[in-house]
């Protein structure tokens, strides 16, 4: 991989960088294929007009591990990350080329664990789909990193993320305070076959599509944390 140093400066200045050319047109068609051949029908599916998603996705479709973790990925993650982290959540999105759906400016600021317990510092518990979900000490958020795998061209017109550079070291940011006078928003452009990585503290949102295209994507956030004794991740996968 070139420019290694740049994308690594990136990633801790801005809290963002995108790589291309992580996997190659056949390594995309596998995966779609393998996606598409899996039983729709699961509690962790999730199936709208303008969105499909799988949850707890390589729990879902094991199969498709050896495909995604090639070995750019592996390579990418070992180079950014190093040896000890492990996958803690995993999301694949179909934002289908009719979709009106708009995310507005967040963080992501939970993690997905196997049960509800009442620990310091851990709050705002929800369950969806089975799932629980939790906000942790902000250490534990500041140590993930999230990988997002583009399976078609993304760009403006079809919900590519918008961020604004540095956000993620300003802790809590609440979407509600962001001053526009300050603040510059960046359209993340990633190429079929990229991947952006970035810190999950960034404040990021999504447009709606117009240009009736797809906008498939695999989610993977990482972590070499352990948590209290009492929680586990609910996809941890080493």
């Amino acid at each position: 991989m070139k420019n290694i140093t740049k994308h690594k400066n990136e990633l801790i200045d801005n809290g963002f960088t995108i790589i291309n050319n992580i996997y190659s047109d056949k390594e995309i068609e596998k995966i779609l294929f393998i996606i598409d051949q899996t039983d729709k029908t699961k509690d962790t599916f999730r199936k709208s007009p303008d969105l499909f998603a799988i949850r707890q996705f390589l729990k879902e479709v094991p199969e498709i591990k050896n495909t995604i973790f090639n070995n750019n990925l592996k390579n990418t993650i070992k180079l950014f990350f190093g040896n000890d982290y492990f996958v803690v959540k995993s999301i694949y999105f179909d934002k289908t080329e009719n979709s009106n759906w708009y995310v507005p400016y967040h963080q992501d600021l939970t993690i997905s664990v196997d049960k509800k317990v009442e620990l310091e510092n851990f709050n705002f518990w929800t369950k969806k789909q089975n799932q629980f979900s939790v906000q942790p000490p902000i250490n534990i958020i500041e140590n993930i990193y999230t990988i997002r795998i583009h399976l078609d061209n993304t760009d403006e017109n079809n919900g590519a993320l918008r961020v604004i550079p540095k956000s993620h070291l300003k802790k809590i940011y609440r979407p509600e305070t962001i001053d526009w006078k300050v603040e510059v928003e960046t359209v993340c452009n990633v190429d079929k076959g990229g991947i952006m990585i970035m810190k999950p503290l960034i404040l990021h949102s999504s447009n709606r599509t117009t240009n009736n295209k797809k906008r498939r994507v695999i989610h993977l956030e990482f972590s070499n944390i352990e948590l209290p004794t009492e929680l586990k991740w609910a996809e941890r996968l080493t």
